[in-house]
């Protein structure tokens, strides 16, 4: 295994650069002064193209090919297999992509991003256009480089969900639009039966932080290889299994983004977390997708805290932490109200039933662009436009409108279809969890998750990127992605919960 072992060494290296690039760009969301984000895009650009020119070099084609000889034979599964394997995948992928684009869309997003940051303050997002526009170009440049056969999405969301294709999103969005639009005008005809107005109180910010903590804690977040900081949009990045930073925000009048936010991060940590150690400094170290990580997020956050169980055992220690905001609500009224359906402007902050639709509108918008059809400078008026058409609502300004999410001016076209896929994986996984652990809504009721990280950890999180989205579905859950558990889910909770 000579070869084999000189690829890994050398796969390492690469890795550090890729990490030591993240590390930066944590900072720059967190802790880095405005000033320095010309300097830091330098830094990123320097850093990526370092790190696509050591991957496509001769060399590693070179060590890919011997490398897979010597591990002809091996388990499908085995850490070495599936190490030649993902990495020859990627390897043929980057080779197409010039590193001089690799460099540029690095430098052109950081200094997006900081000006994203002050767009959203402003609510003007005619300070971000010129940024978003280079940065649509230099995606469609993306795409022609890696290639595609039918639709140019294509190319971009095989980065975050690699084998899904745009017809695949949009026959999933034509199954399930019409019965959550449905769902939705049944609930509308009900708003009565739920007053969500005790989660607009007023709430202290590091008592939230506290609160938030302590339920991460028990859902397995080890502070000790991770850490929790503020941002302007909360995010999860990791730098090695033992290296996971989360970050969150708040609103002092506005329970929610806070509480919900955090339990979705850490979602994704514990993914990352969860990842064997034997694959740490490899290509394999991390999700297989972005809709597989936003299963984990969602499940944590919505099938887990948002569940009557879950807060039946920690609604009494959030009373504790809040005893004059939450006297007068009982826990069946607090259950209702964070479970409350109703069209809203902010993606982040929209219930189980109306959240896919944000994604749809977004997903339209995003093909609108790639395909020509629509201009960035008419971004706005479309995003108005679409968000009457799906939720009835019209944005009053930018901020709660196109500028609400980070994902543009990070590059990210492609990357929104996966919040949808992974609200769907979560409820496929989740039936599969109640088969194996017959007794988890017992123990989410006492406050125990240690059983359900187990198992995360055992058939999710430990594989990495040994296996691709559709072949680790199929293995845990016994079948390819399916939209009626996640609608069968949907119509019996909120029927219950709005008595419908």
């Amino acid at each position: 295994m000579e070869k084999f072992d000189e690829l890994k060494a050398r796969l390492a290296e690469i890795s550090d650069l890729v990490r030591a690039a993240a590390v930066l760009g944590w900072d720059q969301q967190t802790y880095m002064p405005p000033g320095g984000t010309a300097a830091r895009s330098e830094q990123l650009a320097t850093l990526s193209k370092l790190a696509h020119q050591h991957f496509i070099s001769d060399e590693i084609g070179d060590l890919l090919e011997a490398s897979a000889q010597e591990t002809e034979g091996m388990d499908y599964g085995s850490d070495e297999a599936s190490l030649v394997r993902v990495t020859r995948r990627d390897y043929q992928k980057a080779r197409r992509v010039p590193s001089e684009l690799v460099a540029e869309l690095a430098r052109v997003t950081t200094l997006a991003t900081e000006t994203w940051t002050q767009a959203r303050a402003q609510a003007n997002f005619s300070l971000f256009a010129p940024h978003l526009e280079r940065i649509v170009a230099l995606e469609i440049r993306l795409a022609e480089a890696l290639g595609y056969d039918e639709r140019i999405y294509d190319a971009l969301l095989e980065q975050y969900e690699p084998e899904m294709k745009t017809a695949q999103v949009e026959a999933i969005f034509a199954e399930i639009k019409p019965q959550l639009v449905q769902l939705a005008r049944e609930i509308a005809e009900h708003q009565d039966r739920v007053d969500d107005a005790v989660l607009h109180r007023s709430y202290d910010e590091q008592a939230q932080w506290d609160f938030g903590v302590e339920i991460i804690k028990s859902f397995g977040f080890d502070f000790q290889r991770g850490r929790q900081d503020r941002s302007a949009h909360p995010f999860t990045t990791g730098f090695s299994p033992d290296d996971v930073r989360i970050t969150t925000r708040f609103e002092s009048d506005f329970l929610s983004p806070a509480l919900f936010g955090t339990f979705h991060e850490c979602g994704h940590a514990l993914y990352e977390q969860g990842v064997s150690p034997a694959l740490a400094r490899t290509p394999l170290d991390g999700g297989t997708s972005l809709g597989l990580h936003e299963s984990q997020s969602r499940l944590w956050e919505n099938l887990v805290g948002r569940s009557r169980g879950f807060w039946t055992f920690f609604y009494p220690r959030l009373q504790e932490r809040f005893p004059r905001q939450l006297a007068d609500t009982d826990l069946e009224s607090f259950y209702k109200a964070v479970n409350r359906v109703q069209p809203s402007l902010i993606r982040v902050e929209a219930d189980e039933v109306t959240y896919n639709l944000h994604i749809m509108l977004r997903f339209d918008l995003e093909n609108a662009l790639l395909e020509g059809k629509l201009r960035v400078k008419e971004l706005p008026q479309a995003w108005n436009a679409k968000v009457e058409e799906y939720l009835g609502l019209t944005p009053p300004d930018d901020t709660q409108g196109v500028l609400q999410d980070i994902h543009w001016s990070g590059g990210m076209l492609g990357y929104f279809p996966t919040y949808a896929l992974g609200n769907l994986i979560s409820v496929q996984l989740w039936e599969r969890i109640r088969q194996d652990i017959s007794d988890l809504p017992a123990q989410i009721e006492s406050g125990h998750f240690e059983a359900l990280r187990a198992w995360l950890r055992e058939k999710v999180h430990q594989h990495g990127r040994k296996f691709t989205p559709v072949e680790l579905l199929q293995r845990v859950s016994g079948s390819a992605l399916q939209a009626e558990p996640y609608l069968t889910y949907i119509q019996s909770k909120f029927s219950d919960i709005y008595d419908l």
